[in-house]
């Protein structure tokens, strides 16, 4: 079962450079990032909430949200600054380079999200071998941005 799993998250990889050189035509459409990743959101929001009533998946009570902890919206504006970020860089980086430069900062956050046990993150030590993987991982990114 494994297999599926992998294999859904290297599509999903896939994706990040599809996404990203779709939204930078619709920046260079409209003229602007910020517009662009609106627009990119609004799709997928919509996308999303189409799903959901298909689905008919049920909204928790109006209770539940307002009792949440203020951090936990923050999530969308992540999302945000990632769309908007890609616009803007892979004109200027290429599809590899962006892609492995958030690779690499991905799994660095991952090690110390893990390491700490951050948002709800189970325990899982910075070793000497995972933080070498995240050292090679950062070669290869110098590698791809070089050559």
């Amino acid at each position: 079962m494994d297999w599926l799993y992998i294999l859904i998250a290297l599509i999903a990889g896939a994706f990040i450079p599809t996404q990203a050189g779709i939204n930078s035509q619709l920046r260079d459409w409209t003229g602007d990032a910020a517009l662009a990743a609106l627009i990119s959101f609004a799709v997928g929001t919509l996308a999303l909430w189409v799903y959901s009533l298909v689905m008919r998946i049920p909204w928790p009570p109006l209770r539940t949200a307002i009792d949440l902890p203020w951090w936990i919206w923050t999530g969308g504006l992540g999302g945000a600054f990632f769309v908007a970020v890609t616009v803007v860089l892979v004109p200027r980086l290429g599809a590899a380079t962006m892609v492995g430069l958030m690779i690499a900062g991905q799994v660095l956050a991952g090690i110390v999200f893990d390491h700490y046990g951050l948002n709800g993150y189970q325990v899982r030590p910075a070793t000497l071998l995972r933080i070498a993987g995240a050292i090679l991982l950062v070669t290869g990114v110098v590698l791809i941005r070089r050559y």
